[in-house]
């Protein structure tokens, strides 16, 4: 940690024309939009199953069950378009999202029966895609509205559309990302030793749980450094650093090429453990959870969980652009490695005043996805 810096208060001006308020019709027209576009593509994952779920994840869930969430999703989002008319404000909106419902009703609505799906290779997941969007946002955008670290930054903030396309493209490409990360796991077979897989498995599932954290952190932890301090594979992972606006949508941005390498990355240590299912799916639930919560809006006190486990404070830091925070905390899940190899940087009594990049980057979907290559090209 650097002495004699001297740290600032982020000052975060209340954006009005963004901000959401009630009596006024902005609510219940983004909620009518947001639900009836959800719903459509729910009604289409029901109709082409094959095409548009994920294989593990649909082994999951009770999908006669969630057609009654949807039936309930579907009718609420013709309720909130409607009172768009009856409070006369931003009325577009309010019938774009009906709109969307009724198209989702004209497909076949929730009475899509339900029966045996034969699987392809290759498909968008869908069901992914909604059942995570809801969760993030029933979850951590109620975090961010009760406990937020920055209470005069609004859900709309500045670039929310670009990482939102970010969120959806990269859920959607789940099925692909799996397939690469098996396909790229594979190629360690001659790595696997069945007494230590045996070993692992006789272990208490808790136990197993805290071996695959810390394996899976120890890899994760030096493709982050790599990352950042191999000078051509920056401009990949400044794409990530490019938010200057911290909330749960932010970690959904990122370059594919590091979105591909980091689950490949991580499935090596699973791979060769082969650990049982219940504790690789405590994992996987624990690692997506706390993936969103440290670059979330929320100020929550962790107590002596921050010394141990990478909370939005530590995290908050790595996406600071100010000296002292520069290449430091890469770890994904515990400190312990950004301890051991001396890249912790975690001043108690301060949050960052500024996030990004020192050097700006095209704030564009577009202009990032070929910052790299343009990098590279330069003379």
């Amino acid at each position: 940690m650097e002495t004699g810096y001297q740290y600032r208060k982020r000052r975060v001006a209340l954006d009005r024309s963004r901000e959401f308020r009630f009596g006024e019709g902005k609510i219940s027209a983004y909620a009518s939009v947001a639900l009836g576009l959800l719903c459509l593509l729910a009604v289409l994952a029901y109709r082409y199953p094959a095409y548009l779920t994920t294989i593990e994840l649909r082994q999951a869930y009770d999908a006669e069950f969630l057609q009654q969430i949807l039936k309930y999703g579907m009718y609420f989002s013709l309720f909130l378009g409607a009172l768009t008319f009856v409070l006369n404000r931003h009325k577009r909106l309010g019938a774009c999202g009906i709109g969307l419902t009724l198209a989702g009703f004209a497909l076949g609505g929730y009475d899509i029966p339900v029966g045996p799906v034969e699987p392809v290779r290759m498909s968008l997941g869908v069901d992914w895609l909604i059942l995570a969007f809801l969760g993030s946002v029933g979850v951590f955008m109620t975090l961010e509205k009760l406990f937020p670290k920055y209470r005069n930054q609004v859900i709309l903030r500045s670039e929310w559309s670009l990482d939102l396309f970010y969120f959806c493209f990269n859920h959607l490409m789940i099925s692909a990302i799996l397939i690469y990360a098996n396909f790229h796991a594979s190629h360690f077979h001659w790595a696997l030793s069945e007494s230590v897989q045996v070993a692992v498995q006789s272990m208490p599932v808790w136990l197993q749980v805290v071996l695959i954290i810390l394996c899976a952190d120890f890899v994760l932890y030096w493709e982050h450094r790599l990352y950042h301090e191999v000078r051509w594979l920056w401009p990949v992972h400044a794409v990530h650093h490019s938010v200057e606006q911290m909330d749960w949508l932010a970690g959904s941005r990122g370059h594919f090429v590091q979105v591909f390498s980091e689950r490949a990355m991580v499935m090596i240590p699973l791979y060769l453990l082969g650990a049982d299912k219940a504790a690789l799916d405590i994992y996987v639930t624990f690692a997506a959870l706390q993936a969103v919560l440290i670059h979330s809006n929320v100020n929550l006190r962790f107590g002596p969980l921050k010394y141990l486990l990478v909370t939005p404070q530590f995290h908050h830091w790595h996406h600071s652009s100010e000296k002292p925070a520069i290449d430091t905390n890469y770890s994904a899940h515990t400190v312990i490695f950004d301890r051991i190899f001396k890249t912790y940087h975690m001043p108690d009594k301060h949050w960052p005043a500024e996030y990004g990049t020192t050097v700006r980057l095209p704030r564009g979907f577009v202009g990032q996805l070929f910052y790299p290559l343009r990098k590279w090209l330069q003379p």
